[in-house]
């Protein structure tokens, strides 16, 4: 009986990317898998007895205001998987490792990016889940607000980021049911801040490691796990 019961998810998951210089690894993983990712998800999910009725992903990709300008943040829309899975693939090809600058970048603001994003609200189970990589520390945010590029409406603070994501006491702009956050990013402030954060898995990656040792079947049993 059990094995013929399926618990059906309308799922979103914005791909945040540090696509300075030595994220090079990561990069050709997203590019590599994009056209199959949809149906490695939903393998995943089968195992666990879980369908997705609706999955979107959308992707979200940084380096610093400072050093990169109006290259700093670059974001797609929604695509439908797996109706749009050659445009989410040729969104993905046209990134490129390389800038930066310093050694933090500014992966806060992606974060805000993230969660500012227009979550589906069908369907009786929802996740809505953001899946940082970065093999660097970051900026404080608001560190480049000064920049000609930096975005209006930012968080003003951390405290006012870490608002923004809210918990069940004082809910955010999250779906506090729907809401995940998966880190893959160094021991570093303030990405051990972040990892406080209710609903959030942090995987410690090496700082500016390129993230040899991320795995694809790692992160794919994280994101199951995480609906």
């Amino acid at each position: 009986m059990r094995e013929n019961y399926r618990l059906t998810y309308s799922v979103d998951i914005v791909l945040c990317i540090d696509t300075t210089g030595s994220m090079h690894h990561v990069i050709d993983i997203v590019k590599d898998k994009a056209l199959s990712l949809y149906q490695d998800i939903a393998d995943e999910m089968a195992l666990k007895h879980k369908t997705i009725q609706k999955l979107r992903i959308r992707v979200i990709a940084f380096k610093d205001y400072h050093a990169d300008g109006e290259d700093a943040m670059l974001a797609s829309d929604f695509f439908e998987m797996p109706e749009q899975a050659e445009e989410l693939r040729d969104c993905v090809m046209q990134l490129e490792a390389e800038g930066g600058g310093d050694i933090p970048e500014d992966g806060l603001e992606a974060l805000a990016f993230a969660m500012k994003s227009h979550w589906n609200t069908e369907g009786q189970k929802r996740r809505h889940i953001i899946v940082l990589w970065s093999d660097a520390s970051t900026h404080p945010i608001g560190a480049h607000r000064a920049e000609a590029a930096y975005p209006a409406n930012m968080a003003e603070s951390f405290a006012e980021l870490t608002a923004w994501w809210g918990n069940e006491q004082f809910p955010g702009c999250m779906d506090q049911d729907a809401k995940r956050l998966l880190l893959f990013a160094p021991e570093a402030p303030d990405w051990t801040q972040v990892r406080n954060w209710d609903n959030t898995i942090h995987v410690p990656t090496e700082l500016d490691s390129g993230l040899e040792e991320l795995d694809y079947k790692a992160v794919l049993a994280a994101i199951a796990n995480s609906i």
